[in-house]
């Protein structure tokens, strides 16, 4: 058969001589051609391209065969875009193409780019040298390593790539594998503070920064507890406390995978270890050979800690079937010696620790590395206002459209419902104690037990899945989301149907081996067309026409080895429809949520799709899908990094971002049996304090597994855990106007919801490496609370103008400075930038209940300011064809003076008239959260320009 790579590679030539015959080519010296958009200058025995894509975007591609240049990637939307005004400017030794926006000069000799501003100034530029074309061999013939170096700038700092799990925002000087597993996605959109973005065109397996791997710290550079070099001191324990004490040994190496290995796990890790919970300690020193910052860096589950000379470097708790990274960065001085000790709580049947480390890295640069492609292939996206980048990205792969109303209220999730009534008794739950809601979510096993991917439901425990989505919508105005995998155990009549048409991977022993349930599986090929059409039709039949709303694609990174490893995964999902898994390694999930994104827009043309995805990729945008931060666990620690996986997420380019709140795996103090008291307070804490930060992301969405996660099983509805939750729940219902308007932001104007502090404060280095602040929308600041028992925490408020607000007294706050500031357990710090103007609805049950009147307006004074208020039907697709409307609410700070826009557009059941009630917070005026609104100053508004002197 031949290989549908080479199709595509033979229908890019042919793309290429056409566009050639039809656009003539225009020779300007040294071999340069200028054509269409751009030019292509030959460059050793490869080909240079470089063209505008809009005046602010400029595509870079470099590759032995100029067919490249045509190619069709499922990154970059397929929507066409017109000509660019442009003009070639020639110097001796350069070439310079230049638009209204940007300038992209071309070293001649090199081929080295340079990226400057429309007046000229520079803002990055190559490396020279540093573009590589390496030639590999895969499964299905000739690939390259590709890679692209760039001048790391003076006072940048460097975020997005995806969502990380290291507690990072500012990736510049890191290190990192992009490579979809559970809690890291991989967006390949990197954003400057400077004002620029960076598109990486490709789908394998890729790197940021330094790409030399892990390696065990030598043992010549290890001593004991009793100065003897080669080895540390190894100490095990025949409990997870280091209580008991049962052997000891040196150790040069510490590496342990006991997974899949029985009862007798432990005692691969030492012999004298027995069954169940054990732990172990490695202590001595470490000589540092080299000056500069060294990355240890742990691979594990259970318990897992670090010191490097007395000081807790690493912190965490890992469930046992999914062992994590965790990394510390820690100078070190050549011929020094370290202390360091290595804590491992093996709890819950874990099985994997590992120790190594990176020297300092020589490279200065900022670099992307991928393991197979054609060619390089990059966008530079100039702003410069990071927004502005943002919208520059969407343009490139395609806008996010606008998703249902019942999206932006509360969802309820839990790992698992079993049975159709419990799913109808939690809807009760929440309706008979007039706790808002919109959205609660069916996970797995819902199946006949042995039938995973059959898309049944099992008629034992659901009975009439009809009857459930209908009572659900019509007697308690909820909407459900149902977990759906691309996953097949073999046998089954949906995999034969797909085996049959050969798109199910056959892809060796280590996936058509027997699952964590004792079932062979495999997975079917979503980047094949006709596949993507049987795996819509096979959820169509059976679950869409039952009435669900909407589709949770879990473990949407089908492979599923937990570290990159780049022989295997040549042979893994091999052979997809685009040739050897490696070529497309990342790009799963995106092609996984096309299929249900088309597949539900052909038959159900007005209903608006929403998907949640595991995994992600660049482009996921446009099939309405967000991505979940995975199977994170109910620490503090990683609740503490799930800020840092939003916000990096979010400014990679993807708007819709969410979470587990609550953290997913739980350590087992807290399931316990009879947990004791002090872990069953901490247990709530740690859900309050989740939840309040839920409750200012994107989507506010609640999931875990045991304890149950219903806002009432935290204490009942006395605790203060609960009046917490029922109070920010409110205050999320309250805010929808303002919630609902940011999504319509997103569609209309490229925009994001959950900004980073860099995207308002670029040119403010502390805000750009801020980690556990941000943004919901250009308003509202929120300030997450990560420690147990912590009821003060430090914020640093950016220079505006007019300063900051805090939300919930009215008082003015402070401006470019860091304050202490209050953090009851009944609220984390939030605070409110001058000039700001936020609506609010009236209370609500669920999304849509009422029409967003009266409409109680705050307006922050000290600035200026403006809102944009976004209504439309908020079920439809009609909003695509211009039902919609438009609203602008503006303070003018001189004349003190609130005016409301003449409306723009309409839609079927608008509002015709409504009362909008003006809040005025200013110095020596604040109003509290709680504020009395029934006498506030107000105008009748019927669609005409207003204003109201206050």
């Amino acid at each position: 058969m031949r290989s549908p790579l080479r199709i595509t590679r033979l229908q890019g030539l042919l793309g290429c001589l056409l566009c050639a015959a039809s656009v003539q080519a225009e020779s300007v010296g040294t071999g340069l051609q200028k054509h269409g958009n751009g030019v292509t200058l030959p460059l050793n025995d490869a080909y240079l391209r470089v063209e505008f894509v809009t005046p602010a975007i400029a595509r870079v591609a470099y590759a032995k065969d100029r067919g490249f240049f045509e190619r069709s990637s499922p990154i970059t939307s397929p929507k066409p875009h017109a000509a660019v005004a442009w003009e070639l400017l020639s110097a001796p030794g350069t070439a310079t193409l230049q638009s209204s926006s940007l300038q992209v000069r071309i070293d001649l000799a090199t081929g080295t780019l340079s990226f400057l501003d429309a007046q000229g100034k520079l803002i990055n530029s190559e490396v020279a040298g540093s573009r590589l074309l390496k030639e590999i061999s895969l499964d299905d013939g000739k690939s390259y390593n590709v890679a692209q170096h760039w001048s790391a700038q003076n006072g940048e700092s460097l975020h997005g790539l995806g969502q990380q799990q290291d507690g990072l925002i500012d990736i510049k000087g890191q290190d990192l594998d992009l490579w979809q597993y559970n809690t890291h996605v991989v967006v390949p959109f990197l954003v400057s503070s400077r004002g620029y973005g960076i598109l990486w065109d490709n789908l394998s397996y890729s790197r940021f920064g330094d790409i030399r791997p892990y390696t065990p710290i030598p043992a010549a550079q290890l001593f004991d507890n009793e100065g003897k070099p080669g080895s540390l001191s190894g100490s095990f324990y025949a409990d997870a406390s280091f209580g008991k004490q049962v052997a000891k040994r040196a150790d040069a190496l510490i590496d342990h995978n006991t997974r899949n290995k029985g009862p007798e796990q432990n005692k691969l890790v030492h012999p004298e270890l027995p069954a169940g919970d054990v732990s172990a300690r490695w202590e001595g020193e470490v000589l540092a050979t080299e000056t500069g910052i060294h990355t240890f860096h742990t691979f594990s589950d259970g318990g897992i800690r670090l010191w490097i000379d007395g000081k807790l470097v690493i912190n965490h708790w890992l469930q046992s079937w999914l062992p994590g990274e965790e990394f510390a960065r820690v100078e070190l001085t050549a011929g020094k010696r370290y202390k360091i000790r290595l804590d491992w709580t093996k709890d819950q049947e874990a099985t994997t620790a590992r120790l190594d480390w990176k020297t300092p890295s020589q490279l200065k640069d900022t670099a992307l590395w991928s393991e197979s492609a054609e060619g390089v292939d990059y966008y530079f996206v100039q702003g410069p206002e990071i927004d502005q980048v943002i919208a520059g990205y969407r343009s490139l792969t395609g806008q996010a459209p606008m998703m249902p109303r019942w999206t932006f209220g509360l969802w309820q999730s839990k790992q698992r419902y079993k049975t159709q009534q419990e799913v109808l008794d939690v809807a009760a739950g929440y309706r008979q104690r007039g706790i808002p809601l919109d959205t609660i979510v069916q996970d797995w096993f819902y199946w006949p037990d042995g039938a995973w991917g059959s898309q049944k439901f099992d008629t034992e425990r659901f009975p009439d899945p009809e009857g459930l989505t209908k009572t659900l919508h019509e007697k308690y105005n909820t909407r459900i989301m149902i977990s759906v995998w691309g996953k097949y155990y073999l046998g089954l009549d949906t995999m034969k149907e797909l085996d049959e048409l050969g798109h199910i991977y056959k892809i060796n022993k280590e996936v058509q081996e027997k699952d964590w349930l004792g079932f062979p599986y495999s997975v079917y090929d979503a980047f094949s067309p006709r596949a993507r059409q049987v795996f819509w039709k096979q959820i169509d039949q059976a679950i869409f026409q039952k009435g669900f709303d909407a589709w949770w694609l879990d473990s949407s990174e089908p492979d599923t080895m937990g570290q990159p490893d780049l022989e295997k995964q040549k042979k893994r999902l091999a052979p997809t429809h685009f040739g050897t898994g490696a070529r497309v390694l990342n790009g799963w999930a995106l092609h996984q949520c096309m299929a249900v994104f088309e597949g539900q827009r052909a038959a159900a043309p007005d209903q608006r799709v929403f998907i949640l995805t595991r995994s992600g990729f660049a482009g996921q945008q446009r099939y309405a899908a967000a991505t979940w931060s995975g199977d994170t666990t109910s620490t503090w620690t990683a609740l503490r990094k799930q800020i840092t996986a939003g916000l990096g997420f979010s400014i990679s380019g993807v708007p819709y971002w969410t979470m587990d709140i609550g953290g997913f795996a739980v350590p087992a103090r807290f399931n316990a049996e009879k947990p004791a008291a002090a872990d069953v307070d901490e247990w709530r804490e740690l859900n309050t304090r989740w939840f309040q930060f839920g409750a200012f992301c994107p989507i506010f969405r609640v999931h875990g597994e045991a304890p149950a996660r219903e806002m009432w099983e935290f204490g009942g509805e006395t605790s203060e855990s609960y009046k917490t939750m029922l109070a920010f729940t409110k205050l999320r219902y309250r805010l929808f106007p303002y919630t609902y308007s940011l999504g319509g932001a997103v569609t209309l104007q490229g925009g994001t919801i959950m900004r980073p502090l860099v995207m308002d404060f670029r040119n403010d280095a502390r805000a750009c490496g801020t980690t556990d602040q941000f943004l919901l929308g250009p308003a509202l600041m929120a300030s997450p609370v990560t420690e147990y028992k912590q009821r003060a925490r430090q914020v640093y408020l950016p220079a505006t103008q007019g300063g900051w607000y805090d939300f919930w007294t009215g008082t003015q706050a402070g401006n470019g400075t860091e304050i202490t500031a209050n953090a009851p357990y009944a609220q984390i710090p939030v605070h409110v930038r001058a000039g700001s103007i936020i609506p609010f609805g009236p209370e609500i049950q669920f999304s849509g209940e009422k029409q967003n009147d009266p409409l109680t307006v705050r307006v922050y004074a000290g600035a200026n300011g403006k809102f944009e208020l976004y209504e439309d039907d908020g079920m439809t697709n009609a909003n695509e064809r211009g039902e919609r409307s438009l609203i602008t609410l503006a303070w003018d700070e001189k004349t003190r003076c609130f005016s409301v826009g003449e409306r723009q557009g309409s839609y079927p059941g608008m509002l015709q008239k409504r009362t909008i009630r003006v809040l005025l917070i200013e110095p020596g005026k604040p109003a509290a959260s709680d504020a009395s609104e029934d006498t506030l100053p107000s105008l009748s508004y019927e669609g005409k320009a207003k204003s109201l002197k206050l």
